[in-house]
């Protein structure tokens, strides 16, 4: 029998679900109101949101939108590389008597 909802009266949902497998040793407590890291430290939801929180508004002090923004950026900077013989670094590092 299909029943409908009454929408002058607030209904709660509880979904159960497992924490996906990219995320190892991370589980809920069996009633579902901790998400537990592989330490064992026991996060609140509004722990998690205060993380998110202080992260976004970290990266808004750093000059960025979002997340994104910022790996986006440090994926585009220049990599200089130098290839030095290693006696050569030796002897400059640490002088001739190294090499």
């Amino acid at each position: 029998m299909h029943r409908s909802l009454d929408r002058d009266r607030p209904h709660v949902i509880t979904v159960q679900t497992d924490v996906p497998d990219s995320w190892p040793g991370w589980r809920f407590t069996p009633n579902g109101r901790y998400l537990v890291t592989p330490d064992g430290d026991q996060l609140t939801p509004e722990r998690i949101r205060g993380i998110a929180w202080r992260e976004s508004m970290e990266l808004r002090l750093a000059g960025y939108a979002s997340r994104r923004q910022a790996e986006k950026r440090v994926r585009q900077q220049m990599v200089k590389v130098v290839i030095v013989e290693l006696r050569d670094w030796q002897a400059r590092h640490f002088g001739s008597s190294a090499g």
